[in-house]
């Protein structure tokens, strides 16, 4: 679905944002894209799509150059940033202009995600709704696009609980093996029950990309108790039930992954987790 090699990319000619930047990423995946402020994460989701050009590095998005802007590639792919647009018009005269732009669009599940979300007036102006409220009608519409291709951008941003509930039930019910979503987010927590695929930028590369079932069959997670200390632990933290460790799956036994603490992991000691999966 989207390949880069060698990818660089600079605001500036200081620094890269993105370096030496080496990706493959399949359909039939919900992506996680995860790093700390500052790593480059949007900035690659605008590669992807073209609206930004690689300083140095090749960039295939379905068998396109994105930079090349080709109605075809732009046709099957969507971009939310995390930054919404301002749209002065009302949800119905949105549908009506902008979803002509995609072939697969369904209004059917436009309407029924706006239902989910409890948006329900689309005669109403959506710079005029809550930031929460124009966040749901305008993911409901990506979601509707029914692209190949759907970037999320901090897609959780402003939802209230109950609307994080609903967007993790959406996405789990319309990807499909044809479909490539990619959710760039810090707030892991939000996502861990949907993400099944995790790619980690550090320092401007990718550090870790893996499958969930790759993580779980190489890793445990789990809490040690006071007279059994595991060894090879290649990350720890204290709870209040005690130390939560990762360390290598020598049993074969399946564990539960906590994401947040495999980020938190791989940023504390790269080297041991890269060991692991090159093994």
């Amino acid at each position: 679905m989207i390949t880069t090699k060698n990818l660089d990319f600079s605001y500036s000619k200081k620094a890269n944002l993105i370096s030496s930047l080496n990706l493959e990423v399949s359909a039939g995946r919900i992506h996680g894209l995860l790093g700390k402020n500052g790593e480059g994460k949007s900035t690659l989701l605008k590669l992807f799509t073209g609206i930004l050009f690689p300083t140095h590095g090749e960039i295939q998005t379905m068998g396109f150059n994105p930079r090349d802007r080709k109605p075809e590639m732009l046709a099957d792919v969507y971009f939310l940033p995390e930054e919404l647009p301002t749209v002065n018009l009302s949800v119905q005269k949105f549908e009506k202009i902008y979803a002509p732009f995609y072939p697969h669009f369904s209004a059917e599940l436009f309407n029924q995600c706006l239902k989910d979300f409890e948006v329900e007036d689309k005669k109403k102006v959506i710079e005029k709704h809550s930031l929460g409220e124009k966040r749901k009608i305008l993911l409901a519409f990506a979601i509707a696009t029914n692209t190949k291709l759907l970037l999320l951008d901090e897609p959780t941003n402003g939802l209230d609980i109950p609307s994080k509930a609903q967007f993790r039930k959406i996405i789990a019910s319309t990807i499909d093996e044809t479909k490539c979503l990619i959710i760039s987010t810090h707030q892991v927590k939000d996502l861990d029950s949907l993400i099944d695929s995790i790619i980690i930028l550090k320092d401007h590369q990718i550090k870790f990309h893996q499958n969930l079932e790759n993580i779980t069959e190489k890793l445990q997670f789990k809490f040690e108790s006071n007279t059994a200390k595991t060894n090879s632990v290649l990350y720890s933290e204290e709870t209040p039930r005690g130390k939560y460790i990762i360390c290598p799956n020598e049993t074969g036994e399946e564990s539960k992954l906590d994401i947040e603490m495999l980020f938190n992991g791989i940023h504390a000691n790269e080297s041991e987790f890269t060991a692991i999966f090159k093994s």
